[in-house]
């Protein structure tokens, strides 16, 4: 509403399987994540559904490298054990199987921007620790969980084993319309 667009944007926080409708644009950010594996092929199915012959979609979501998906759904690992309980971060390649498979959108664009989010998550650590804990009601186990979380993020984006992308994908009638 700030920059005028109040009447032509409808923001939904809703659960996606409950959708009903068409869509010029669907935007997904960081919700796909805690989607889970078997449930990935689903999700685009919908995606698929919901937009309109020109629509365009915009995903942000954490990734893993395509190398490691295949051991990393296999196994749980400390994320998944101790903060998001049964999420699951895709790869670039399944993302781009389940939209051919199950829509009939192309991808037009994959910006990969992993390095600054390592920056972010350091800040958001120096944020964590320079908040009085204590008095908020958490104990030194709480503090020393989440430090390990930020730490752990932070080297996997570092590293590149893990990254976060904005993909932008569109149905075969969106390049007969502007963006």
């Amino acid at each position: 509403e700030a920059v005028g667009l109040g009447d032509r944007i409808t923001l939904l926080q809703t659960d996606y399987r409950d959708l009903q409708g068409s869509f010029d644009k669907l935007v997904s950010i960081e919700m796909i994540e805690a989607v889970g594996h078997s449930y990935l092929p689903e999700f685009f199915a919908k995606c698929g559904t919901l937009l309109k012959e020109n629509g365009r979609m915009l995903l942000q979501a954490i990734t893993i490298r395509d190398q490691q998906y295949q051991s990393y759904v296999r196994n749980v690992d400390f994320i998944q054990k101790h903060i998001f309980p049964g999420g699951c971060l895709p790869s670039n390649s399944r993302m781009a199987e389940l939209l051919s498979a199950k829509t009939d959108m192309v991808i037009r664009h994959i910006e990969d921007f992993g390095l600054d989010y390592a920056k972010t998550i350091s800040e958001w650590k120096r944020r964590f620790n320079a908040a009085d804990l204590k008095a908020q009601g958490y104990d030194e186990r709480f503090r020393r969980l989440w430090n390990f979380y930020f730490s752990y993020c932070e080297g996997g984006f570092l590293e590149r084993s893990i990254s976060v992308v904005h993909v932008v994908a569109e149905r075969p009638g969106a390049s007969r319309y502007k963006p």
